[in-house]
């Protein structure tokens, strides 16, 4: 027998191709707040008020959202940023 839901209207959050998702920056012991800041301006496009502030919250929360999209929009900066030894997540 086949259910229907009466939520059907709802997108498939097994879909992830569709939705938008959160690039993480999380904290690290490595780098310098002038490379992580330098790295979000280049990287994300961050202005260098914007990397400082990312860059700041990051080191007192332990992570910041520093972009957001799909994300295959998000993967290759990602990766980038796995290069430049940042360390981030897509949430």
């Amino acid at each position: 027998m086949v259910s229907f839901s009466k939520r059907s209207e709802e997108p498939n959050r097994e879909d992830d191709g569709d939705e938008k998702r959160i690039l993480v920056l999380h904290n690290d012991n490595e780098n310098t707040f002038d490379y992580v800041i330098d790295v979000l301006c280049e990287v994300c496009e961050h202005d260098a008020i914007q990397a400082e502030q990312c860059a700041l919250i990051t080191h007192y929360k332990g992570s910041c959202h520093v972009k957001t999209g799909m994300v295959e929009d998000l993967l290759p900066i990602q990766e980038t940023m796995h290069k430049k030894k940042l360390l981030v997540t897509i949430d």
